[in-house]
């Protein structure tokens, strides 16, 4: 016990003092009369807007255009046309089919105007009310029944 140091202090329950951030020049200016220690940062991208960050964001702009993505194929045409022979032999209106395959109405009017993207589980439902085969080759042909041998 001949190294122990008796005439230290040592104060419980005291917190170190955090550092003052302050923005305006008046307070800066008294730190530095009361003789504390001053450390001045200037923030690097301070009030500028991030998105546009360096030099290069017009190069990264360019990119994007270039690299847009196609948009998804629509129903083509024919099947649309299909859709509605086929409704109008069937004397369906277009609630009534619609209603037939648990969609809405603007679904299939999305169909028959050529809008749509195309939906394989949509137009199988379609083709078994209708009897008009819209998937594949021979679009609008007409559907036969299951062959009996």
């Amino acid at each position: 016990m001949s190294n122990v140091d008796w005439d230290s202090t040592v104060v419980i329950g005291q917190k170190a003092r955090a550092a003052k951030v302050t923005r305006n020049v008046s307070d800066l200016n008294g730190a530095r009369r009361a003789g504390a220690v001053v450390g001045t940062d200037k923030k690097v991208t301070g009030g500028s807007n991030k998105a546009h960050q360096g030099t290069d964001h017009q190069r990264i702009a360019k990119l994007d255009r270039e690299n847009e993505v196609a948009p998804p194929p629509k129903i083509a045409p024919s099947v649309g046309k299909a859709i509605q022979q086929a409704r109008a032999e069937k004397q369906l209106s277009q609630k009534d089919c619609a209603q037939k395959i648990n969609e809405k109405t603007s679904v299939l009017q999305d169909y028959e105007s050529g809008k749509a993207i195309p939906n394989a589980q949509i137009l199988a439902k379609l083709e078994r009310i209708l009897g008009v085969k819209l998937r594949g080759a021979d679009i609008g042909k007409k559907l036969e029944g299951p062959n009996k041998s």
